[in-house]
């Protein structure tokens, strides 16, 4: 889906400048072809009674393309102001020939981004609902995400909350008082070496860093990251008109292949090499996830798993790794910063918990329920993204009185959901409390099973891996104490909370 498009609204805003230029050269073109399909095709007769969602009226064969990429807004936001205008929760957009509803079900849409980002549909996240999906998915909530291998990849993640905690040490001046440290860079690249060290064992694609923080190569691989979550959904006019295929009329595709080679080719050497060592015999013990993958086996000794299906679920993992948790802890210490009361409330809570003669870990995450309110806030509040992943229906349905046709794709609005008047009291406001339970010994999940918000998804397709997504959001948080991402990123003042030699003690 479009929306998803954007995995900043400066992206969306971008891609949809540029589309509007295209469409203006494509209309005359649009209706010499209506003319001639419509003497070909006959129209297929719909014979459900119940309508379609409220929506505005689509033009012939391209839809409502003209009057969203001419708007002059995201994606996103023209979207939901035909949603408000029109009063209603459930809402149909035609683009090109392809329905745009505001619900939810079970497969993916096929889209040029999709197909290269999952190396032709070979993980899960992009997957179309079928078998290799069945197949990946399988993979991973047995081999990857389970209770048994979180457990086994504890010290690991141990390792890089220590190093995040040196970091923002080293940044803030080493004890010398403190000094500004940007919480977005800060942030990604810990998403990033907890990634990194889970699936391929290192910190570091190219050499050490003295202070803890990423080198040239671990910040080009970062950044492609980034850049390939705000592609992956972005609008792409030819995904709507198949027949533009191939002219790349907006430049959509080569920022894609462009993304895409940055994503991949670090840690394709790495897992080559990999490949080789344990099919040469020269590897034998497990040491991280990609020595998992590659060792698969099913119940007659044969592998599991391809190469090319060993990198297209690295990099599901990789993507899925990265933006979440940044972008909730970024805001809410933006949210924080705004609010006093609520920043000591939270580092009583720390100080409580925790102390001041040892670091944060795991294992006090289950005590820690302010500070997952905190998070749980920033997740209703500033979704990473304006709707959720898109989805496609696989046979027609009729949700809430409104025909919803097979094949159309289907999307939840993030922002919606979290700012529903009808659900939340006073829904604009930073509000940790609103999710703090009455019986202080309830814990405070990050996920939301009600739907009145989304953090991790939801459904069939949800996100697997919560609890990995809970680790790190929380240890990102609490060791720092200092889409739909903020504009410019947070900078703020930082200094030590506990003695020198906790920080100077920590792994490299």
């Amino acid at each position: 889906m479009e929306s998803v498009a954007a995995g900043s609204p400066s992206v969306g805003a971008s891609l949809s400048s540029s589309s509007s230029t295209v469409l203006q050269l494509l209309l005359p073109m649009v209706v010499l072809v209506y003319v001639v399909v419509q003497t070909v095709v006959r129209r297929r007769m719909n014979t459900c009674t119940a309508p379609l969602p409220p929506g505005p009226m689509p033009w012939p064969v391209v839809g409502n393309l003209p009057e969203m990429l001419l708007s002059c807004k995201p994606a996103f936001r023209w979207i939901h102001h035909v949603m408000e205008r029109t009063g209603t929760g459930i809402a149909c957009v035609k683009l090109g020939g392809v329905h745009m509803q505001d619900t939810n079900f079970a497969s993916r849409p096929l889209t040029f981004a999709s197909e290269t980002f999952s190396r032709g549909y070979m993980a899960a996240i992009m997957a179309p609902y079928g078998d290799q999906w069945r197949k990946m998915r399988r993979v991973l909530t047995s081999e990857i995400v389970c209770p048994s291998r979180h457990k086994w990849l504890h010290d690991k993640r141990a390792d890089e909350a220590n190093n995040l905690t040196r970091y923002v040490y080293n940044l803030a001046g080493a004890g010398s008082g403190g000094a500004v440290v940007d919480v977005r860079h800060v942030a990604r690249h810990y998403c990033g070496n907890v990634v990194r060290r889970l699936v391929f064992g290192t910190r570091y694609f190219g050499e050490p860093q003295a202070d803890g923080g990423p080198g040239p190569l671990e910040v080009q691989h970062v950044d492609a990251a980034f850049a390939s979550l705000g592609l992956v959904y972005a609008f792409c006019v030819s995904d709507y008109l198949p027949w533009l295929l191939g002219l790349d009329l907006d430049g959509h595709q080569k920022m894609i292949r462009e993304a895409n080679e940055m994503m991949t080719r670090l840690p394709g050497v790495l897992i080559d090499d990999r490949w080789r060592q344990w099919k040469s015999g020269e590897k034998q013990g497990l040491e991280d996830l990609l020595d998992v993958l590659i060792t698969l086996e099913d119940a007659e000794a044969k592998p599991v798993l391809t190469i090319e299906e060993v990198k297209a679920l690295s990099q599901d993992i990789t993507l899925v790794a990265m933006d979440n948790p940044s972008n909730a802890v970024e805001w809410a210490l933006a949210e924080m910063v705004n609010s006093p009361e609520t920043l000591k409330k939270a580092g009583e809570e720390i100080d409580g918990v925790v102390g001041r003669d040892r670091l944060v870990q795991e294992s006090d995450i289950p005590r820690l329920n302010y500070l997952k309110a905190c998070i749980r806030e920033a997740f209703r509040l500033h979704p990473v993204v304006p709707f959720n992943v898109p989805h496609v229906a696989l046979a027609d349905a009729t949700v809430a009185g409104y025909h919803i046709p097979r094949g159309s794709h289907v999307i939840l609005s993030r922002i919606g959901l979290g700012r529903n008047p009808a659900v939340w009291d006073d829904p604009l406001c930073f509000d940790p409390d609103r999710h703090v339970p009455a019986d202080p010994t309830a814990d405070v999940t990050l996920t939301e099973n009600d739907l009145r918000f989304i953090s991790f998804s939801t459904g069939r397709r949800s996100c697997i891996a919560a609890s990995l997504g809970t680790a790190m959001s929380v240890m990102l948080f609490a060791g720092s104490r200092h889409d739909i991402f903020m504009a410019r990123p947070l900078v703020l003042h930082a200094e030590p909370r506990l003695p020198s030699h906790f920080y100077s003690a920590t792994s490299m």
